[in-house]
């Protein structure tokens, strides 16, 4: 029994890297996406910015910006291997934020916004494009 305590032990004060546990959990494919996150400062480690070389353990908070979203994860566990998806999600404990409606409102306007500002092709504008844009810009 005493080997089997000391064996919980060990596992309980592993360590790993970050970008390691990042792309062992599935919330990056790959581990080199997972280091440009870090490098780009997408990733933080306790409210600090970390690199993926950052060691992290059990009940280290981690928050993780892709895209325009935001993700808190709290680490529960080191993965000794690489897991399936649905093994992944036991190894931390995510919460999500809450928005206001304010900021929801504000969300769809800027992607409104957004849409009526792309270009439909690609390339030269056209003869339309290039008055509208000459008479807003007032030349």
């Amino acid at each position: 029994m005493a080997k089997n305590q000391t064996i919980k032990k060990e596992k309980n004060n592993q360590e790993m890297r970050l970008d390691k546990w990042l792309k062992s959990v599935r919330i990056f494919k790959k581990r080199e996406e997972a280091a440009d996150a870090c490098d780009l400062g997408r990733v933080k480690v306790n409210a600090q910015a970390a690199k993926p070389g950052r060691m992290i353990k059990v009940k280290d908070e981690i928050s993780v910006k892709s895209g325009k979203s935001y993700r808190e994860l709290t680490v529960l566990q080191i993965p000794i291997r690489g897991l399936s998806a649905t093994d992944a999600k036991e190894y931390y404990s995510e919460v999500i934020p809450e928005i206001t409606e304010e900021t929801k409102l504000f969300l769809e306007m800027q992607k409104d916004a957004e849409k009526a500002a792309k270009r439909k092709f690609k390339g030269r504008p056209t003869k339309k494009e290039r008055r509208d844009w000459s008479k807003f810009h007032g030349f």
